[in-house]
């Protein structure tokens, strides 16, 4: 039996806006290095609050010691200051591999998403996002995989989300597939990974950037009653040559699905050499509440 069944669609849409920290990447990571530089999760929660922003996903690779999860001190310290901002914690993410041929770079995965799932669980997080695509910026998971046939590399990856799931129940955090238009570049590729796993703790994270078939918005309608998060972004295709993001078409798909939830919205650079967070995060936000507006 399938455990994954849709959202039904009376059960009364209620979108919120939201905010991914990936937004931030370049500042973040700047702050990494140098923590005179730059901006950290806590100045992005800042941020939340002045924007009146409902809630932050909090993007693993901007911890510190990132890949090794963080101190309690730090998670509990970060947990309290988005309580005293009146910010939800709607997820956090970070990077694996399920597509490579590679076992060890598979079990390294798993490994630190149930580390994470953990993490989640302290920070109050419900979601964890998990990548289904190659993560080498060289291959595709055709290479990545060996040139093994896309039945095997969905079993593979199958095998390892299920694991993850089961960990995430234990915890009570889901693991979120997300679309990165390289092994799921389709709302059908991407049901077909979630029938795969087969477990309710495992649905989708709809990249709404990242579905490159002729028709993007059909592959988000599908996906939408499967969906435990989003990332909202500026354009179709995550290029800047790509056309700009239909906010209430988008939104009416969302409503249609009964989503209640937060969609957090993530710019990118896409080239953009003048590229300012601070300004595009606040421009997409006012499409995303108007378009909120217009759709309820």
């Amino acid at each position: 039996m399938n455990t994954i069944p849709a959202r039904p669609a009376t059960a009364g849409a209620y979108p919120r806006p939201g905010l991914n920290a990936y937004s931030f990447h370049e500042l973040l990571l700047a702050n990494a290095k140098e923590a005179s530089t730059g901006m950290d999760l806590f100045a992005v929660c800042d941020f939340c609050a002045q924007q009146d922003i409902d809630a932050v996903d909090l993007t693993g690779y901007f911890f510190p010691g990132y890949p090794k999860v963080p101190e309690d001190s730090y998670i509990f310290r970060l947990k309290r200051h988005a309580q005293r901002l009146g910010l939800d914690i709607s997820g956090t993410g970070v990077r694996n591999d399920f597509t490579t041929a590679n076992t060890s770079v598979r079990a390294e995965g798993i490994g630190r998403i149930k580390d994470w799932m953990e993490v989640a669980a302290k920070l109050g997080a419900p979601v964890i996002r998990a990548f289904a695509d190659s993560q080498s910026p060289f291959k595709s998971w055709q290479e990545a995989s060996g040139n093994a046939n896309r039945e095997t590399v969905e079993a593979w990856m199958a095998e390892a989300l299920w694991e993850c799931a089961e960990h995430g129940q234990r915890f009570g955090v889901m693991v979120a597939v997300q679309n990165h238009g390289d092994f799921i570049a389709t709302g059908e590729q991407h049901l077909s990974l979630l029938k795969r796993v087969n477990h309710e703790w495992c649905a989708a994270l709809v990249d709404t950037g990242k579905y490159l078939s002729a028709d993007p918005y059909a592959d988000i309608a599908l996906m939408a009653p499967y969906a435990v998060n989003w990332q909202i972004k500026e354009t179709v295709q995550s290029k800047l040559d790509s056309p700009r993001i239909d906010m209430a078409k988008l939104l009416a798909l969302i409503r249609k699905s009964g989503y209640r939830g937060y969609l957090p919205i993530e710019t990118l650079a896409m080239g953009r050499t003048d590229y300012d967070p601070f300004v595009e995060v606040t421009k997409l936000l006012a499409a995303l509440r108007q378009a909120i507006k217009e759709t309820a």
